[in-house]
């Protein structure tokens, strides 16, 4: 069977120093339930989350990074980093065309993505809310989302 490789893809996603363990559990239960291809943290470690009761990190490879720059180093070839943030320059998520292989990267509820995760990524996008979510709730948006309206070509 022969496949095209435009129509392959994945996505991950992860939180830059999260902010309390029960936010990682839920997203990560959440990115088992939503088909995500890998877990991953910047700064803070896993540790077992209560509210991870599916037990994902054991079903989806999880990555821990100590710095944002380790983390970046480490981007799989071809997947552009979509950074979750609440800036003017971020496209509204109701719009965005999610690339068929991406990294989606949230930042913690009280400090968001640093300038340089801002800054790198490749793609910002927001929700029309005055204030920030909860991070494992932004995070299952973004993915029911990228489940509903499927991917595209970049």
């Amino acid at each position: 069977m022969k496949v095209d490789n435009l129509q392959q893809g994945y996505f991950g996603i992860g939180i830059q120093n999260g902010k309390t363990p029960e936010n990682l559990g839920v997203l990560w239960r959440s990115a088992q339930n939503m088909g995500a291809s890998f877990i991953f943290t910047i700064g803070n470690r896993y540790h077992k989350q209560a509210s991870d009761t599916h037990k994902a990190v054991g079903a989806l490879p999880y990555f821990h990074y100590d710095t944002f720059t380790e983390f970046y180093k480490h981007l799989p070839k071809s997947a552009l980093l979509i950074g979750v943030e609440l800036t003017e320059d971020a496209e509204a998520l109701e719009s965005f065309k999610h690339p068929r292989r991406a990294v989606y990267l949230l930042g913690a509820e009280d400090h968001g993505l640093t300038k340089e995760a801002i800054e790198k990524s490749h793609k910002l996008v927001k929700f029309h809310s005055s204030l920030s979510l909860n991070v494992s709730v932004a995070g299952s948006i973004v993915m029911y989302d990228r489940n509903t309206k499927g991917t595209h070509v970049y």
